[in-house]
C-alpha cells in the first residue's frame, strides 16, 4: 500500500485545487480539504495501481466534493444572498420581509430539478456561470442555459411573492 503521508505532501496541491474548485468559500473549503483527505485515507487500502496516483488522488478528491455539493445543497448554510437581502437602513419590517423572501427563495430552488438546483445553489453562493460550469464538468453555455431556465423556474414559482 502507497504511504498516505506521501501521498498527501505530493498531492495536496492538486487536493487544494479541487477542492477549490467546488468550493468558493475559504473556510469551507479547507473543510473539504479535510474530508477529502480523509476519504483519501479511507480509499488508499483500494488503490490496485491500474491508474496512476495522481488519477487515483483527484478521482477520489472529485467523488468527494460532488458529495460536498449535494450536501451543501440540501442543507444550504448562508450564503451571500442574506448579506444582498440585508439593508443596513432596513426597519424591522423590511428585514422580516426579506427573510419570509428568503425562506420561499430556498424552498422554490429545493423544487427545482437536481441539475437546475445544484447550478442555482452554486450562482446563490457567488458562484460565476464559469464557476458553475467548472464544477459541474460541463460547458460555460450549458451552465448558462442551467442558470437561465433555474431563473426562469424560479420566477415563476415567486410569482406573486415578491411586491
Amino acid at each position: 500500500m502507497a504511504d498516505f503521508d506521501q501521498i498527501a505532501r505530493t498531492h495536496g496541491s492538486l487536493i487544494r485545487r479541487i477542492a477549490r474548485s467546488y468550493e468558493a468559500n475559504g473556510a469551507r473549503a479547507e473543510e473539504l480539504v479535510q474530508d477529502i483527505h480523509l476519504a483519501l485515507w479511507q480509499a488508499l487500502p483500494r488503490f490496485r495501481g491500474e491508474a496512476s496516483v495522481k488519477t487515483f488522488v483527484a478521482r477520489v478528491a472529485h467523488n468527494r466534493a460532488i458529495s460536498h455539493v449535494a450536501r451543501e445543497a440540501r442543507e444550504p448554510r448562508v450564503a451571500p444572498l442574506d448579506e444582498a437581502l440585508r439593508a443596513p437602513e432596513a426597519t424591522p419590517e423590511e428585514n422580516v420581509t426579506r427573510t419570509d423572501l428568503r425562506a420561499k427563495l430556498e424552498a422554490a430552488v429545493q423544487r427545482l430539478p437536481v441539475g437546475l438546483k445544484v447550478a442555482a445553489t452554486l450562482a446563490l453562493e457567488g458562484f460565476s456561470p464559469e464557476d458553475v460550469a467548472e464544477v459541474l464538468g460541463i460547458g460555460v453555455s450549458a451552465a448558462s442555459v442551467r442558470l437561465y431556465r433555474a431563473k426562469e423556474q424560479l420566477k415563476e414559482m415567486l410569482k406573486g411573492s415578491v411586491t
